[in-house]
C-alpha cells in the first residue's frame, strides 16, 4: 500500500525511470513536510551536474549545491536527479542556471529560506563558483539572507 504522503509522486519507486534530455522544470516534484514546526536544514550535493556553454556548446561540470530550509513542502530526490540531468543539453550561463534552480525550487515549494552554489570545473583556467539565495518576505529568513549572501562574497 502506498502511503498517502507521497502518493503524488511519479518517478519515486514507478520501476520506470525516463531521462529527458532537455531543461524541464516539471520534473520536479515534491511531498508534505511532517515537521512543519520546527526550522531545518535539507542539503542536496550533486557532484556530477553537466550543462552545455551557450556559446560553444561545450559541456560545464560542476558540483551544485542546495541549501534549504522548508515550509510546508520538499522535494523528492530522484525527481531532483532527473530533473537536474534535464539540464544536460541546455545551454546557459553558470550564474543563469544557479538561478534557475533556486527560482525552480522557490516556484514548486516556496522554502523558508533557499541557498543554490555552483562549483563549476575550471574552463580556461578560471573556476565560477555562483552562488544565490531567497528567504520569504516578512521573515527572520531575510536577515540571514543578506548575511550568507555577503558571507558567501567574502570567501
Amino acid at each position: 500500500m502506498r502511503n498517502k504522503n507521497i502518493a503524488g509522486l511519479t518517478h519515486l519507486g514507478s520501476g520506470d525511470t525516463s531521462y529527458i534530455f532537455q531543461y524541464d522544470p516539471t520534473l520536479l516534484e515534491c511531498f508534505d513536510n511532517k515537521h512543519p514546526e520546527h526550522d531545518y536544514f535539507v542539503q542536496f550535493k550533486c557532484p556530477e551536474f553537466t550543462s552545455l556553454c551557450p556559446m560553444t556548446g561545450q559541456p560545464d561540470f560542476a558540483t551544485i549545491i542546495v541549501n534549504y530550509i522548508p515550509d510546508k513542502k520538499l522535494v523528492e530526490s530522484k525527481s531532483l536527479k532527473l530533473y537536474l540531468f534535464s539540464f544536460r543539453n541546455h545551454g546557459d550561463f553558470h550564474e543563469d542556471v544557479v538561478n534557475i534552480i533556486m527560482k525552480d525550487f522557490i516556484a514548486l515549494i516556496d522554502p523558508k529560506y533557499i541557498e543554490v552554489v555552483g562549483e563549476f570545473t575550471p574552463r580556461g583556467g578560471i573556476s565560477i563558483h555562483p552562488f544565490a539565495n531567497y528567504a520569504q518576505t516578512g521573515t527572520k529568513w531575510e536577515n540571514f539572507r543578506d548575511q550568507r549572501l555577503l558571507s558567501y562574497g567574502n570567501k
